[in-house]
Parts: C-alpha cells; sequence; structure tokens
C-alpha cells in the first residue's frame, strides 16, 4: 500500500479545498469521511463568501485572502459551484446603530475591503422592498455566494482526477504513532496512513483531536433557517441587521436571534438566522422559529405575505475565540488542523487550504497563520 502525502478526515468543504489544493501542488491526497461526501455543516448553511461580518484583523486577513483564492485559483470554476458576486447589505435602524456600522465599515476599509456608505433615501436603489425606516446602510461588493454541496463535490471530483482517494461511511477511531509522531488513523474499515494528518472534520474535529490527545475546543452550535415558497424578485442582495455581525462574535450558550435576508436563483427566501449551543440536539426549537421570522418582517413587511415551506437546522463548528484552528499541531507532530471556521467555512476554506498547503510544502503562507495555531490550547489536565 503506497502512503499518500496528505491523509484528510473530513469531506466537507474544507477537507475537499485541502485536497484539491494539495493535488494542485503534486501532493499525493487520500479523504476519509464517517459518512457521505458534505454531509455535515456543509450540507446545511448557504454557502457565504463574505467580508462585510468579519472585524479587522486575523480572521478578515483569510476572508480577502480567500476571496482572491475564489476568484483566482478557483476562478475558471466557479460556474460548477454556482459562484455568484451577489453583494452585501448591512442595514441599521437607529442613529446609535448607525454610528457603529459606520465605525465598523471604516476599520474595514483600512483593513482593504470595499464598502459604500448609504443613505436611508439610497437604500431603495439597491433594495426596493425594505422597509423604510432605516437610518443607513452599508454595500458591500466583494460579498458572494456559492451552493456549498456542489463546491465540495466538485473539488473532490477533480482532486480525485489528480490522484486522490476519497473513503466515504470510514470513521476515525484512534490514530497510529510512533512515539508522539502521527503515522495514521484506525478507522473501522482498518487502518490509514499518511505522511501527515489534517483534521478537518467540522464540527467533529474536537473529538478527533482528543482521540489524538489534544485540546481543540470545537463545539456544535445549532441553527434554524426558513425557507419561503418561490417569490417574485424581492431580495436582491444579502441583507441583514448590523446586530448580525455581534451575534457571529458572541460566546452566549442561550439562543439568539439576528437578521439575515436572501434570496435564491429559484425564488426561494432563506432566513435567518439562529444561534445557540445544545450539543448535537437535532429537536426543532419554536422559539427560534418565531424570533426568525419576527425580525425578518421587521426588514420586509411584505413578506408577511408569503408561505414558509420548510425550516432546516445545521451545527456551525464553534470555537471559543471565534478563531479556526489552522495549521501543525506541535503537541502531535505529524496531525494539522482546518477547523472551527464556525459560520464562515464555506467562504474560508479556499483560503484556509490555500495556507495549509504552503505551509505543508514549507513554504511562507500568504498571511501570518499564528493567530489560528492549534497550540494556543491548553492540554487538558492529568488526572
Amino acid at each position: 500500500m503506497t502512503t499518500p502525502d496528505v491523509l484528510i478526515i473530513g469531506a466537507g468543504a474544507l477537507g475537499a479545498a485541502t485536497a484539491w489544493f494539495a493535488t494542485r501542488a503534486g501532493l499525493s491526497v487520500e479523504v476519509v469521511e464517517q459518512g457521505q461526501v458534505a454531509g455535515g455543516t456543509t450540507s446545511s448553511c448557504e454557502g457565504n463568501l463574505l467580508v462585510s461580518d468579519k472585524e479587522a484583523g486575523p480572521e478578515l486577513d483569510l476572508a480577502l485572502l480567500s476571496l482572491a483564492a475564489w476568484r483566482e485559483e478557483l476562478g475558471e470554476h466557479g460556474s460548477l459551484w454556482e459562484f455568484e458576486r451577489k453583494g452585501g447589505l448591512v442595514v441599521s435602524s437607529t442613529v446609535d446603530s448607525a454610528a457603529g456600522l459606520a465605525q465598523l465599515a471604516e476599520r474595514q476599509r483600512l483593513a482593504g475591503v470595499e464598502v459604500l456608505d448609504l443613505a436611508p433615501e439610497a437604500i431603495p436603489d439597491y433594495e426596493p422592498h425594505l422597509t423604510r425606516d432605516l437610518s443607513a446602510a452599508a454595500f458591500y461588493p466583494q460579498d458572494c455566494q456559492v451552493q456549498p454541496m456542489l463546491v465540495a463535490a466538485h473539488l473532490l471530483r477533480m482532486a480525485r482526477e489528480r490522484g486522490a482517494e476519497v473513503r466515504t461511511g470510514t470513521r476515525v477511531v484512534g490514530f497510529i504513532r510512533d512515539g508522539d509522531r502521527i503515522l495514521g488513523v484506525r478507522t473501522d474499515r482498518g487502518d490509514r496512513y499518511g505522511g501527515c494528518v489534517v483534521n478537518a472534520a467540522g464540527t467533529w474535529a474536537g473529538e478527533v483531536a482528543a482521540l489524538a490527545g489534544v485540546e481543540v475546543p470545537i463545539l456544535p452550535r445549532r441553527g434554524f433557517i426558513l425557507v419561503t415558497q418561490p417569490l417574485p424578485p424581492t431580495v436582491f442582495h444579502k441583507v441583514y441587521a448590523g446586530e448580525y455581525v455581534a451575534s457571529t462574535q458572541s460566546s452566549g450558550e442561550g439562543l439568539q436571534t439576528s437578521t439575515v435576508v436572501e434570496g435564491t436563483r429559484a425564488g426561494t427566501i432563506l432566513i435567518g438566522s439562529s444561534r445557540e449551543r445544545v450539543g448535537f440536539d437535532r429537536s426543532v426549537s419554536p422559539q427560534a422559529l418565531r424570533e426568525i421570522a419576527a425580525k425578518a418582517l421587521v426588514l420586509y413587511p411584505s413578506l408577511g405575505r408569503a408561505k414558509v415551506m420548510r425550516s432546516y437546522l445545521g451545527f456551525r463548528p464553534y470555537c471559543p475565540d471565534h478563531l479556526p484552528v489552522i495549521g501543525p499541531d506541535p503537541r502531535a507532530p505529524g496531525l494539522w488542523h482546518a477547523a472551527g471556521h464556525e459560520g464562515a467555512g464555506i467562504g474560508l476554506s479556499a483560503g484556509t487550504a490555500k495556507i495549509l498547503v504552503q505551509a505543508l510544502l514549507g513554504e511562507a503562507p500568504d498571511i501570518d497563520v499564528s493567530p489560528f495555531a492549534p497550540e494556543r490550547f491548553a492540554m487538558p489536565e492529568a488526572s
């Protein structure tokens, strides 16, 4: 059996992007996935590629790098995953929130984000069906959208065309070691070896890390989305209230909701968002759905006449400091991580995979990766 250069745990967007960038660089790759391709968080999210919801700092740097990768290295393939330069509109309903939005936009501009400040009278030119009871808005032309399941499926297909192997229905149950060094994984279908092992297991990444004896405190954070019946063109960009940015940076365990509304090519409207830490509880929360719907009607009163066809839920891989975990883990040499991106994993997958593969090749990554270092988390205390 030939040992691949890179053994990847997880066949969601992060694992698929890593496989593609690695094979593109000439590395041999094998992917193991406990379920099916894109069967976890990737199958239950909106596919956002956003810069608008990120404060200046390491995550925004990664988002800008990722956006460039989506447009450049992956640009010729964009039609495969319905890449759309949709643009984002962040709105404020009070004078205080408008001031906060303006300050955020200025910090983002200094970091390289394109932002256009909109006075209230200009907002209907972008979103004619929005409430007129708004104080200000900011338009972000760089915000984009993809279909996440298509991203994972096509990136893995293209990686396989370069020789990668993908093994679904293969659950990791332990690690193969030589002293401290990781040599491969033990699965319920036999041992698999790799020159290095990349933990791209999404919401299960913390559990996978624990099997290697290291702490990566990634936990599931549940969220719901409502889907309306197909409607005439109603929402033309990704639209959300200013408090959404704060909610992405919150650490509360209880239910939090903030307004996000966007249209799809099929005419349906996707309405979110909610966040709560309830483990992997898949039960429906009527309270969350009510709050999401009520807040959406504040921004789009006309949606009160629309029928909701369904709701769905997913689990974001939440990390306590709201930064992903990327790179080699010195506590378990041979183990690398690409996880913990919370609700931004689809958008950040391209940049994450790019810098991870650069590091694997011994090259200097395009951005500073030290804020994402796995060893920033304390080891569990010995009992």
